[in-house]
């Protein structure tokens, strides 16, 4: 849009935010080749990944803490389930909390947080220390940081390539926590498992001053519109009531069918991945012979296939129907769980590494159609909405790894806990499919869930959110 003495990208005079005494700059031309949007994508990813080095220790850990301290893996499987939940829980307070004081503070708080928490486990004697730094700490600290802060700024920076832009986030975030685990591994090895945890300590503190120096909140703190949209997608922000924002969320989403099916896919895929996979790999390829090392360095492969599934999922967000898409990664998830205790085995076989490709693939790519149905079917209040989502997904991841460690000390063996997770599975395929579409609202009208009268964000965004 053009007014008399501006580019193109100039915000136009009914904008909700005061126009700048200059021209914007434009979002193209040779001043400004590349959107900020990008930008600030870029150092969101950074931050993710950043933040995932915490979430390869656990998995790694279990082992030498077992070792030094004598606890069993039903208590240090405590403390991740801890964390997990928390990591869940915090998500759509903290997507409130990014309405109310920006993304950069709470980014740069959440890391800080995570620091101090990894940081101080190495003074710890105790088991209820491991549960209040790792679980309390490091939860509400990564939680932060967890996948309400890609429906953010994917939904504040992005109108065209939001799927594609997801998958890649969502894989910084995924993908950054697997191949950490090679590393930690070695480190622990070396140098043992406190030096460990101080490495990542040290791995997020060095993201603080890229978050604090290249995030920025909104389009229209650098002048300039969402990738793809116009200055009406710059919706404005809530600046008040941030717990009743996130409760709000939550009450509205528990009103409508598919928020449920949703979290019920949401809270499955936790079981199945964070919950299971990323702690009790490890121990279950050692129980079989499989050095440490070795394991890690699977689970590290099952984060760099990890990028291309997941980008590409995004990829096809934007042109599949995100339902299909669902029952295809959680159908197929559960049926390479029922063949993975036979791959168990002290030397590395093909099919193992089949299994860790296919994995790979597969480990987040229910996150970009979970999250465009998610907008679909509550616009504006998607990044709240989906917090809660998440929330489910990791109650199940929670549950997950406090349950496979139970079952592995009770049985002896993880097979109980593999196979019930493909079963699982397969129900989330059916969850999925059974949502309905939601047609497309008309210009001018806002979006609102399942009959809900809109709110104000809702109506400020018309149809860009929907």
């Amino acid at each position: 849009m053009t007014s008399p003495g501006r580019g193109p990208a100039a915000l136009p005079t009914s904008s909700p935010a005061p126009a700048p005494p200059t021209p914007a700059p434009s979002t193209s031309g040779p001043a400004r080749r590349v959107h900020p949007a990008w930008w600030v994508a870029a150092v969101t990813f950074l931050a993710l990944v950043g933040a995932a080095a915490f979430r390869a220790v656990p998995g790694v850990l279990i082992e030498p803490l077992r070792a030094e301290f004598g606890w069993s893996v039903s208590t240090i499987s405590a403390a991740v389930a801890v964390n997990m939940a928390l990591y869940g829980l915090t998500a759509p307070f903290a997507a409130a909390l990014m309405e109310r004081f920006g993304i950069r503070r709470v980014v740069v708080c959440a890391l800080l947080i995570t620091a101090t928490g990894s940081g101080l486990t190495v003074f710890m004697t105790a088991s209820w220390q491991l549960v209040l730094l790792w679980g309390l700490l490091v939860g509400l600290g990564t939680g932060s940081m967890a996948l309400s802060l890609v429906a953010t700024v994917t939904g504040r920076w992005f109108v065209a390539r939001r799927g594609l832009v997801s998958g890649i986030l969502t894989a910084g975030g995924a993908t950054g926590q697997l191949v950490f685990l090679p590393v930690v591994a070695t480190v622990d090895a070396r140098w043992g498992w406190r030096a460990a945890a101080l490495g990542t300590a040290v791995a997020a503190l060095a993201v603080v001053p890229l978050v604090a120096w290249l995030l920025r909140d909104r389009p229209r703190d650098l002048g300039t519109v969402p990738y793809g949209g116009t200055a009406a997608d710059d919706v404005e922000p809530v600046r008040h009531g941030a717990a009743r924002t996130a409760v709000r969320g939550l009450a509205e989403g528990a009103r409508t069918r598919p928020f449920w099916l949703l979290a019920g896919g949401f809270l499955i895929c936790g079981m199945s991945t964070n919950g299971l996979v990323q702690p009790h790999f490890i121990p279950a390829a050692h129980d079989h012979g499989m050095p440490v090392t070795t394991a890690a360095g699977l689970l590290a492969v099952v984060g760099i296939f990890d990028i291309a599934g997941t980008v590409l999922s995004g990829w096809l967000t934007d042109r599949v129907d995100p339902r299909v898409l669902l029952l295809a990664y959680y159908g197929l998830r559960g049926f390479s769980l029922f063949l993975l205790p036979p791959l168990f085995g002290p030397e590395l076989q093909l099919s193992m590494i089949a299994f860790i490709v296919f994995y790979g693939l597969d480990w987040v790519a229910t996150v970009p159609p979970t999250l465009a149905l998610c907008r679909e079917h509550f616009g504006a209040r998607a990044p709240v909405v989906f917090g809660w989502v998440f929330a489910a997904h990791q109650v199940g991841s929670a549950l997950a790894a406090f349950g496979g460690g139970v079952i592995r000390d009770v049985t002896g063996s993880y097979d109980a806990a593999w196979f019930g997770a493909g079963a699982l599975c397969l129900l989330a395929s059916g969850l999925s499919i059974s949502i309905r579409r939601r047609p497309a609202p008309r210009p001018g009208r806002g979006a609102a869930p399942d009959g809900l009268p809109p709110s104000p964000e809702q109506a400020a965004a018309g149809s860009a959110h929907g």
